[in-house]
């Protein structure tokens, strides 16, 4: 039997954080994935890259994987009761429940990593305690069944990771060798610790915005004690 694979789709979403483990789920022989919204209309990322859901909520069959991807449009899913309602019914189902960059945090909005360790986009980091989990840092985190990952790229890690769990290594690998996965960086730029300053401080800024309205959110959720 195919496994089902299905990957949250919603307005706002970075967009690789979603292509990035599609490419991976889809290079799987006789995995079937799809991208889950309330309907079948466009979907604008992010960055503007439009994308089409491929089933609704009501639609969508048990999955082995449901895998929530982040970015700015985030924010609105922390309080969106349709969107939580149908990952903890996948959750509870789920092989493996798992999100990638800031998806975790709509994960935690929805009550799935109360005490367990996981990781989402190093701007987003210290959101993850507040919802009961345990913050680690690292490109994948796995804790038990749920599996988190880092910021944007690491994606593909994640992607790679779960194949592995789901049909082992060796199917995994020939997987990274079909997509010539095989990165070098070419600036020593991609996490707080190794960034300059300066570069650091240019992020910070650019991200000021989401990151007050996000603050905003989970601080609200907290007091009320829906994301305790």
């Amino acid at each position: 039997m195919a496994l089902q694979i299905g990957i949250l789709v919603f307005p706002g979403v970075q967009q690789l954080d979603l292509t990035g483990p599609y490419e991976v789920f889809a290079s799987l022989p006789e995995a079937k994935v799809h991208l889950i919204w309330k309907d079948r209309a466009p979907i604008n990322s992010a960055t503007g890259l439009v994308l089409g859901p491929t089933m609704t909520f009501s639609e969508c069959p048990a999955l082995d994987v449901i895998c929530v991807p982040g970015g700015g449009g985030v924010n609105a899913l922390l309080q969106d009761a349709e969107v939580l309602s149908f990952l903890r019914a996948q959750a509870a189902r789920a092989r493996y429940v798992t999100s990638v960059c800031t998806g975790s945090l709509v994960l935690g909005a929805a009550g799935l990593l109360k005490g367990r360790k996981a990781t989402t986009h190093w701007l987003s980091h210290d959101f993850l305690e507040k919802f009961g989990a345990i913050p680690v840092h690292g490109r994948v985190v796995r804790d038990g069944n749920l599996i988190t990952a880092g910021g944007v790229t690491a994606g593909i890690d994640f992607g790679l990771a779960v194949v592995a769990e789901l049909v082992g290594r060796a199917e995994a690998e020939a997987i990274q060798l079909g997509l010539e996965y095989a990165p070098e960086p070419p600036f020593t730029a991609g996490t707080p610790e190794e960034a300059p300053a300066a570069v650091l401080a240019t992020v910070r800024e650019r991200l000021a915005g989401t990151r007050k309205a996000r603050e905003a959110i989970v601080n609200q959720l907290t007091a009320s004690g829906f994301a305790a």
